[in-house]
Order: C-alpha cells, then sequence, then structure tokens
C-alpha cells in the first residue's frame, strides 16, 4: 500500500515552543530638570598625573672603530676547504640503427575502418563558364538604365564689386575720448593693523591650550563581556536515548532491480594474431650491467664499510697533467 505522506513529515513531529520572555528590565528615559554647566564628565573625573619619560632601549648611534690593524684574513679564507672536482663522465653517443623490417604506413584507423561502399555525391553548383579577357560585354545593366547622363550647365561667376576708397579725412578721436572726464583720487590707506615683531629671547615652553586641557592618561585593556545565558542547564542524567531513536518508525526497503549487463565474455572463433606495433617497431638496445653487481667495480675504489655491513667505494677520477 503506497502512503501519502512523506516519510520526513510522518517520522519528524513538529514542537509546540512557546517563546520565552525577555528579562531586560524596562528603562524609561527621565530628561535632568538641573541646567547643563559648563563642565564636562571628562573634566569633572580627570585627575592629571605626572608624565613619566619611557627608557630608551635604542642602541648608540656612535661608531666604535677598532685600533688594530687589518690581517687580511676573513671568513671565507680561514672557513674555506678546497674539494677536488670529480671528472665528468661523457657516455658515448650511440648510432642509430634503422629496422630491416619495412614499416607498414596504414594506421589503425585505416587498417579497422575501410569505410562502406556507397554513391558518390554529386554536385549541386552551376556548371562553369569560363570567359575570356577579349570577350566584349554585350548588353545593358541596371546602372545604365536607370542613371541616363545628362548635360550640366557651368557655375555662374560672381562679380565682385570693385573697391571705391572714401573721401575725406579719417577722425582718430573714439566715444572714451569724447566722453571720459578726468577725475584725481587719492590713495586707499590699507585698514590692517601694523606688523609689530617682539624679540623673545627665553626658550619655548612647548604648552598649549590642548596639552594644558587634555593631559595623557594611562589606559588598561577591557575585560570580556559574557551574554548571561538564558537556557538553564539540564540537571537531570541523560539516559542516552535521542529524539531520532524515540520517534523513527523504520520501513522496510524495496532493493531496487540492477539494470546491469551480465558480463558474459566474448569469444571468437579467429585466431589471436600476436603481431603488435610494438614487436615490428622495436629497436632493441643495449644492456648497461650494474656495477653494484660485481665483487669489485671496475673505475671504483673501496674505502670502508659501516656498521650495517654496507660497503662504500669511491670512484677513480683521471689525472690531468700539467702543462
Amino acid at each position: 500500500m503506497f502512503h501519502s505522506l512523506v516519510a520526513y513529515s510522518d517520522d519528524y513531529r513538529a514542537w509546540d515552543i512557546q517563546k520565552t520572555d525577555l528579562y531586560k528590565p524596562e528603562q524609561t528615559y527621565h530628561p535632568p530638570a538641573v541646567k547643563f554647566g559648563n563642565s564636562t564628565t571628562f573634566q569633572d573625573d580627570y585627575v592629571p598625573r605626572e608624565i613619566q619619560p619611557r627608557q630608551s632601549f635604542k642602541p648608540s648611534p656612535v661608531i666604535k672603530r677598532s685600533t688594530v690593524p687589518f690581517n687580511g684574513d676573513t671568513s671565507h679564507r680561514l672557513d674555506y676547504v678546497p674539494y677536488q672536482l670529480e671528472f665528468k663522465f661523457s657516455r658515448p653517443k650511440e648510432v642509430y640503427k634503422p629496422t630491416t623490417q619495412p614499416f607498414e604506413d596504414l594506421t589503425t584507423h585505416r587498417y579497422d575502418f575501410q569505410g562502406l561502399a556507397g554513391e558518390s555525391a554529386k554536385l549541386c553548383r552551376p556548371p562553369y563558364t569560363r570567359v575570356t579577357q577579349n570577350a566584349h560585354f554585350e548588353g545593358s545593366t541596371e546602372f545604365r538604365e536607370s542613371f541616363q547622363p545628362w548635360e550640366i550647365p557651368p557655375p555662374a561667376v560672381k562679380k565682385t564689386p570693385e573697391y571705391v576708397p572714401p573721401t575725406g579725412t579719417m577722425q582718430l578721436n573714439s566715444t572714451s575720448h569724447l566722453d571720459y572726464v578726468p577725475y584725481q583720487t587719492k590713495r586707499v590707506v590699507p585698514i590692517r593693523p601694523v606688523s609689530q615683531k617682539r624679540n623673545n629671547n627665553f626658550p619655548f615652553q612647548g604648552k598649549s591650550t590642548t596639552k594644558e586641557d587634555f593631559p595623557a592618561w594611562e589606559s588598561c585593556r577591557q575585560g570580556l563581556i559574557k551574554k548571561q545565558q538564558q537556557i538553564p542547564n539540564p540537571s537531570g542524567k541523560f539516559d542516552g536515548r535521542t529524539t531520532f531513536r524515540s520517534h523513527y518508525v523504520p520501513h522496510e526497503l524495496n532493493a531496487t532491480q540492477s539494470c546491469k549487463p551480465v558480463h558474459a565474455p566474448v569469444k571468437s572463433s579467429a585466431s589471436f594474431d600476436d603481431t603488435t606495433m610494438y614487436c615490428l617497431e622495436y629497436t632493441p638496445k643495449k644492456r648497461e650491467i650494474c656495477p653494484a653487481s660485481f665483487p669489485s667495480p671496475p673505475g671504483y675504489i673501496f674505502e670502508n664499510t659501516n656498521s650495517r655491513g654496507h660497503h662504500f667505494f669511491r670512484k677513480i677520477t683521471p689525472t690531468v697533467e700539467a702543462f
């Protein structure tokens, strides 16, 4: 029988949880009845303290020079140990030897996929007619039919009149020269006060209104503000049973049918051809013998044996004769 309820709605049922009331006390704001004075809380509660200068841990900038003369010995010259460089072994280049068997130019795709026999595709383009260069075009085009040539009259040339100079003499007086009446004005006296320089010989005290009214004070780090726990801790003992175990109803599971095909090996009656591309194109190379297989490897000298029984050898470096 099919159940209309979902497993979640059937197994997990909602609880009736009542909303908890706030324990925060109600605070109503009452404005002060006293008139605000000139002094602030900072000025009333602050106690000025004497400023103590901190001890400086900065090293002295004075350079101490040594009176002992320099002997030319450095840490590199005293601690450097020269080592003899090993002779660089150059491996001779192997000569390429081509294979004697012929190369098959057929790839795996061409060898396995020969293609299907079918009709060749037919061309849908129109037949190409070659036009010779000396052929004359016979006929009219849309441009020739729509745009017929017509005669354009030449543009009319405008005649400029000849310049005739005015008669009489030119008056050089302007309107400003004729109407302007000069006035005698007095110089404006500056209103700014006269600067009085004071020669103060006493030193600067370094005090200001901000330093006198706002002296520095020692600050301390504020502690952690922990929120009061609203939900009380359980007092009884835990019985080891959860809500899921007490309310869960198990249901019978129906195994799904597998759609996976049956794994059956495919057998072929044809014989297996063991010729591969690796067998045809592989070129064998000369094997190198490991020097550890010899009791005394050539080109090495025995040095010592450690506590575990491991033998250590040193490579022989060829001597280079000096000229």
